[in-house]
């Protein structure tokens, strides 16, 4: 039987039944701004807001929008997500956003419709210098509410905006390195410092163009990871201080207070800060890829720049305070444990997801190779602060599908007390191991009683990892980071000197077990300089021997130093910046460093990921025999470690931290040969370090004589 019904066409019905308009409803997903269509879709979550205005601008400094679209709870929310299309929005577009709701602090919410916010999304923001960072709230010191109400303060003008970006950058073939745990060399820098100076010789100093143009000297060097101080957006001028000693304006430099979590820093960018940041970004990783070098991002995802109750509104705090931090029993006031003045509520299922989303934004859309979480014990607390034993935001980063194969690594402690290292969630987080800095450094300074400590460290510390089920691959070893000491300076300087921190050298790590050999300080004493010059290849040559993952401080390669100033986060001047002329002037130690790190390339059994096991290594004394490990007097000692007999040569190795010299007993190689020197800290430049392959035959095959304070590998070969 035919059908007595006439078709309609699909067009026409599209065109009888389709929304029309410059604004639409939009849709609830993906959160954050995205191109659909001729147009761009918004989408925020605020679970207790009462209404939400979408505005654009022009220019960064306007305080006037160009278009403000209020988004009608009645048509323009789903659930918690308010959402909203807009035709013709492109690349480049600048917007924010202003959302009204209850101002009732004791109930954890702290709406102000006057304040511009960022949104939590924004993959650009605007740099447009000193932007705004006054407390959202009037404030009575002689109130006992503290908190007045909101700011009748519009400061759009003095706000940065968010830029709409979307783009098909052209990745070619870049694929994720995956290089494993074994093969990896990581070296910490900060983007802007490794190139400001004018000795870099770099063409766009202080930003992601700048490190691309010192590439070649990090694959010389030899490292396989750059590991990068937070990129995440942050305003340098929030500090209100002054250096002391010169009256010079402070700011923040390390960058360690986000006001959004996937912007790159826009005044890291050489090409503008409108979007332009977020390709420059992209061209950085993508030149790291095609070296063969991947890129760790240091994340602070555990606070914001919004400070305590009395800090500005940005973003997270307008958005909906009341579910993006960890609020005390008197919900006016926030719960600290990260020394900011607030904490993210990492583990709210929204914000879990939320954080998650972030993640994998700079994993897929950026091509980051991993991240390291600043202060991850955070993560690992819940809404009333308590540490979780299984937390599930640590176990959805370690097993999100998308994430799986990244490096993850945790700093296993908080500012409240957690110190988690060795046992910080599953085998899939690696951790920075702040018993291996210490540790090392004692031995090598000479404390008494620390022989096994160090012998453990140098293994893989299996004392603290293996209990939890991980191996040394989980330990990521390091001497020194951004935040202490550098290594020029353990060995230079006694106390820390922070006084043009503007704290009274207050602020700072007190126990950095370092030493400065008799002068406080740089000095030109010779006899004082060789001691600091064998110290400092000894922790390099400790660090590159250790089984886990070694990191190593930028530039240390040439003794960078900061003056004493172990705290330097508010130091954007030659105190934090690379001085590259020390390069040239500390070349034995560069020569040096580059060397350890082609020996532990050369020598797998160094980097296995496995503890050693007693048929691989054997422990003696200088005499000979087993080392006295109870001994606290004892500063001497030496190890075996066994290689296959066929690809893996023998190595033994002797260290001599007393300050006396000592004649070690060499074992007879136990698959043959001879013993080749390989390195001895003790001898200058070039025989301090042989090419692999290079190494001479020692003449006496049965002792070797170590100086105080030095340390040898020797490597047996026919």
């Amino acid at each position: 039987m035919e059908r007595d019904v006439s078709e309609r066409r699909l067009s026409d019905y599209l065109q009888d039944t389709s929304e029309t308009g410059d604004v639409r409803v939009g849709i609830p997903l993906p959160l954050g701004a995205h191109r659909l269509g001729d147009g761009a879709n918004f989408a925020i979550f605020s679970r207790h807001a009462t209404r939400v205005y979408l505005e654009f601008f022009d220019r960064p400094e306007d305080s006037t929008p160009a278009r403000t679209i209020g988004l009608d709870p009645a048509r323009h929310r789903t659930g918690d997500v308010w959402h909203v299309w807009v035709r013709g929005v492109r690349p480049g577009q600048l917007y924010a956003y202003r959302i009204d709701g209850p101002y009732a602090p004791g109930d954890g919410h702290r709406f102000n419709v006057r304040k511009l916010l960022l949104d939590p999304l924004a993959t650009a923001v605007t740099h447009i210098g000193r932007w705004d960072f006054a407390p959202a709230l009037g404030y009575d010191p002689t109130s006992p509410e503290r908190d007045l109400s909101p700011s009748s303060v519009d400061d759009t003008g003095d706000m940065p905006k968010c830029v709409f970006t979307h783009e098909h950058f052209d990745w070619e073939e870049d694929r994720p390195l995956r290089r494993p745990w074994s093969e990896t060399v990581i070296y910490e820098t900060h983007v802007r410092g490794f190139t400001v100076h004018p000795s870099s010789g770099v063409a766009h100093p202080g930003t992601y163009q700048g490190l691309v143009e010192k590439i070649p000297h990090l694959l010389d060097l030899g490292v396989t990871a750059v590991e990068l101080m937070p990129v995440m957006e942050f305003n340098e001028y929030e500090l209100d201080r002054v250096n002391p000693l010169t009256g010079e304006p402070l700011r923040n430099y390390w960058g360690y207070n986000p006001v959004t979590f996937l912007a790159p820093k826009a005044s890291y960018a050489s090409a503008g800060g409108l979007g332009q940041q977020k390709l420059e970004f992209k061209e950085m990783v993508k030149a790291l890829h095609q070296a063969g070098i991947e890129v760790i991002l240091d994340v602070v995802l555990n606070h914001t720049a919004e400070g305590n109750e009395l800090g500005p509104t940005i973003c997270l705090r307008g958005v909906d305070n009341a579910i993006f931090y960890m609020l005390d029993e008197d919900k006016r006031f926030y719960r600290d444990y990260t020394g900011t003045g607030n904490t993210i509520n990492a583990n709210h299922p929204v914000v879990r997801d939320y954080i998650l989303s972030v993640l994998r934004y700079w994993v897929m859309e950026m091509h980051v190779d991993g991240f390291r979480f600043d202060l991850a014990s955070v993560l690992g607390r819940d809404e009333e602060g308590r540490l979780l034993s299984n937390a599930p935001l640590l176990e959805r980063i370690a097993e999100d599908p998308l994430l799986r194969e990244i490096k993850i690594i945790a700093e296993a402690w908080d500012a409240a007390g957690a110190y988690q290292v060795g046992g910080f969630s599953e085998r899939r987080w690696a951790e920075w191991n702040g018993r291996y800095r210490d540790e090392v450094r004692r031995f090598w300074r000479g404390d008494e009683g620390m022989i096994g400590l160090f012998a453990s460290r140098i293994c893989g510390s299996a004392d603290i990892y293996q209990g939890s089920g991980k191996g040394p691959e989980c330990s990521i070893n390091y001497i020194t980071c951004h935040d202490g000491f550098t290594l020029n300076d353990l060995v230079s300087y006694r106390q820390k000197h922070n006084e043009a921190n503007g704290e009274g050298n207050r602020d700072g790590m007190e126990e950095n077990f370092s030493e400065n050999y008799g002068v406080e300080g740089e000095t030109d004493d010779p006899a004082v300089e060789a001691i600091r010059r064998r110290q400092v290849k000894n922790f390099l040559l400790t660090l590159f021997i250790s089984r886990g993952v070694p990191m190593l401080l930028g530039g240390d390669e040439f003794r960078r130093t900061q003056r004493g100033n172990n705290n330097a986060y508010c130091q954007d001047n030659e105190i934090s910046w690379y001085d590259w002329s020390l390069l040239r002037r500390h070349w034995e130690i560069y020569r040096f460093a580059r060397g350890m790190i082609a020996f532990r390339r050369a020598h797998p059994v160094l980097r296995r990921e496995a503890f050693y096991t007693e048929e691989d290594i054997r422990w003696f004394s200088p005499e000979g025999s087993p080392p006295d490990w109870l001994n606290p007097q004892e500063r001497r000692m030496a190890c075996l470690i066994l290689g296959d007999g066929a690809t893996e040569a023998d190595l033994y190795l002797m260290f001599n931290a007393g300050s006396d010299p000592a004649s070690f007993v060499l074992p007879a190689p136990p698959h043959g040969g001879r013993w080749h020197l390989a390195v001895d800290t003790s001898l200058p430049s070039p025989g301090d370090l042989y090419e692999v392959g290079q190494e001479p035959v020692l003449e006496d095959q049965g002792i070797y004589r170590i100086p105080s304070r030095a340390s040898v590998i020797l490597v047996a070969r026919s």
